[in-house]
């Protein structure tokens, strides 16, 4: 299975090529659902996800969007400032 980003290094025929390629295996593996003699049914749907994955990307290549990268690393939560003490409740006297 691809990234996205290895997906967008690609040239425009190559990524149809491969689509082409996983929707044939697509239909190979609902045939073979079909008579119960597929062993994952996982795989199935982890192919359909990278055909759409596929497509998008070509799509945003069409289109000229430019997507990068995320390298940004998530900065580590920040302290939260210590909650005042509860008030004491008026003692009766």
């Amino acid at each position: 299975m691809s990234t996205a980003n290895e997906l967008r290094e690609l040239k425009a025929d190559e990524l149809k090529g491969r689509a082409a390629e996983l929707k044939q295996q697509i239909f190979d593996m609902r045939a073979k659902h079909n008579t119960g003699v597929l062993d994952s049914t996982a795989e199935l749907e982890k192919a359909r996800r990278e055909v759409a994955r596929i497509l998008t990307v070509a799509r945003e290549a069409e289109l000229g969007l430019a997507r990068h990268a995320k390298t940004e690393k998530k900065a580590a939560p920040k302290a939260k400032a210590a909650k005042p003490a509860k008030k004491a409740g008026k003692a009766k006297e």
